[in-house]
Order: structure tokens, then C-alpha cells, then sequence
């Protein structure tokens, strides 16, 4: 009898762990804040298991209420295991740019998908005279950009679809959706992503995309100035193959 009770806590112990969960994935895509009930409508849960588990939440400053009455939002609590997890990726990933531009000669990248863009968080730069250098930190868009492509065509089709509408309403592109869809599957069955000037005349890049156990989407991408990428295309597309091999087997070890 005791051994049941016991097993029937630890099932109840990993459904509250799994409903927390599902709450800040929640107001994850939602960053403008939520209400309890419009989180209850969305994980399809009783407002009062949401309202419990919430203030547990804030204890722990994972969620907050937003003072000027936009709902609840993430906390600074999960921003500081987030910044851990950013350090984490950096760390692991640095000896893979390394070598990276030791076989190509070219600039490597590592960016990560955020809040409808890429937010690059380390770069090894080339060994060329000529090359491009990007600065940690900064921003670049998602449908113009092969790290961006390579994050999208991770995602599933309706949130892709959704941050592609997002920034061409933003950036007041008309583009065609379906063909720009048409072409996140070719990538997903590729594996690679490729921008020939398309979001900086005269830059051309090859990139892919990965997911790390918390489920962030980030890409390595290759930038190269245009007039050497046609010559260094082949050699670029065989490491970054093969960074991509080495990549899959660090998230399957759970490394990253």
C-alpha cells in the first residue's frame, strides 16, 4: 500500500512538472503577457490547477505580473537559467566554429532564434583578409538571412508561417508565402540554408539549424563575401555538412 501511494505522488509529482511546463511554453509565444484564463484556454486546463501552479511559478520568479496590466509574463528567475543555458551552447559549440573556420578559412557563426529574430551569440572570424565580421548580440531578420531560413524550416509550418507574416508586415515586404514555404521544405530536406545577397549586398551565406534540449532553435552559419562564394561553395557545403553530424551528436549525448 505504501509503495503505491508513493508511485501515485511521483506520477502526480511529473504531471504538476509537465503542466508547469506547458504554462511557460505558453506565455513563451505569447510575450505580451496573458490572463489566467486565456492560459487556461490554451493548455486546455481548469483556471484553478493554472491559478496554483502559477503562484508556485511566482514565487520562484519564473512568471510575473506585468505592472502596467498586461497579464502575466516570464520571469527574471527563468532569464537567469536562460543565460546559463546561452553560456552552455557558447561553450560547446566554440571548439566546432573553430574548426570550422580552420577548414574553410571563412567566418563562423553562432545565432539563436528569439522573439521573431536572430541574435547572434558567438563568432569565430575567417582567416582571409577580406571577410565578414558580425557582433555578438546583434539582430538579424529570419527571411532574408540562410541562419534565419535554417531556424524556420525547424519550426512547425504554422508558427514558421506566423513569424514569416510578422516580419514582412514589419518590414512592408510582399512577398509570395507559398513559394517562401516551398522553400523552407526544401531546406528541412536538404538540411542546408543558403542567402546569395539577399539580406547584405555582397555577403552570401550557407547555415543549418539545431535544437538544444531546452528546445531553443540556434543555427552555425558560414558567411562569405559573394565574390569568392561561387569558388569556396563546395568546401564551405562539406564542413558545414559535417559540423552539422557533429552537432546531432552532441544534442543526442545531451551535451547540448
Amino acid at each position: 500500500m505504501l509503495k503505491r501511494k508513493e508511485s501515485d505522488q511521483g506520477r502526480s509529482g511529473v504531471q504538476v512538472i509537465s503542466r508547469a511546463a506547458d504554462i511557460l511554453r505558453a506565455l513563451k509565444n505569447n510575450q505580451s503577457g496573458m490572463s489566467l484564463g486565456q492560459i487556461a484556454n490554451r493548455i486546455d486546463l481548469p483556471r484553478s490547477t493554472v491559478q496554483r501552479i502559477v503562484s508556485a511559478l511566482q514565487a520562484e520568479q519564473f512568471i510575473i505580473s506585468d505592472s502596467n496590466g498586461g497579464g502575466l509574463k516570464l520571469g527574471p528567475g527563468l532569464t537567469a537559467l536562460g543565460d546559463a543555458t546561452k553560456y552552455n551552447i557558447v561553450e560547446q559549440c566554440r571548439l566546432l566554429l573553430t574548426e570550422l573556420t580552420h577548414e574553410t578559412g571563412e567566418t563562423a557563426d553562432l545565432s539563436v532564434l528569439r522573439g521573431g529574430a536572430m541574435i547572434f551569440l558567438d563568432q569565430v572570424p575567417g582567416t582571409h583578409r577580406l571577410r565578414t565580421v558580425s557582433s555578438v548580440g546583434e539582430v538579424f531578420p529570419l527571411t532574408t538571412t540562410a541562419n534565419g531560413r535554417a531556424c524556420l524550416s525547424a519550426l512547425p509550418i504554422d508558427k514558421a508561417e506566423e513569424l514569416i507574416l510578422d516580419e514582412w508586415e514589419r518590414w512592408n515586404v510582399e512577398g509570395d508565402l507559398e513559394e517562401f514555404k516551398d522553400s523552407l521544405a526544401k531546406i528541412r530536406e536538404d538540411g542546408l540554408a543558403y542567402d546569395t545577397d539577399d539580406h547584405t549586398l555582397g555577403i552570401s551565406a550557407i547555415g543549418f539549424s539545431f535544437k538544444d534540449w531546452a528546445g531553443d532553435v540556434h543555427a552555425i552559419s558560414v558567411p562569405v563575401p559573394s565574390t569568392r562564394f561561387e569558388a569556396e561553395r563546395e568546401n564551405i557545403e562539406r564542413a558545414i555538412r559535417l559540423t552539422s553530424k557533429h552537432i546531432d551528436k552532441m544534442v543526442d549525448r545531451g551535451d547540448i
